[in-house]
């Protein structure tokens, strides 16, 4: 079976940068399928909605959920308490129904009193490194 596909683009395709620029985008096409799913079924509830506001509300909103993936995501990176955490509740939508929960009843000073409550309400185990 022969695979057609078409490209718009105003490069120069030829035979040898062709397979070079196929892997580009789909390696492209699979990143922002997998961002965009997350977004919308993972807990951040991103849907196409173009209806909130007169003029930028609907754009607003739509970064403030980006901004929190990229926020998670570099927490997913650093942060050992949060992936430890993470690890037990392995489910964004559980982990952030935990969060809505908390936060909506009990006052924390800081992230890290927040962090550190859930690891002990958990019975988690911090490494000793961990402050």
């Amino acid at each position: 079976m022969i695979y057609k596909n078409a490209f718009a683009t105003n490069h120069q395709i030829t035979a040898q940068n062709l397979e070079a620029i196929v892997l580009a985008g789909r390696a492209r096409w699979k990143v922002e399928n997998e961002n965009n799913n997350t977004l919308k079924t993972k807990g951040y509830n991103l849907e196409h909605n173009f209806g909130h506001g007169k003029k930028y509300l609907s754009s607003l909103l739509a970064t403030f959920n980006i901004l929190a993936f990229l926020f998670h995501t570099f927490l997913d990176l650093t942060d050992e308490k949060y992936q430890i955490i993470r690890q037990h509740l392995p489910t964004r939508k559980t982990f952030f129904d935990d969060l809505r929960a908390l936060t909506r009843y009990l006052y924390f000073d800081s992230w890290d009193s927040l962090l550190n409550f859930m690891i002990h309400g958990l019975e988690l185990e911090l490494h000793p490194n961990t402050s």
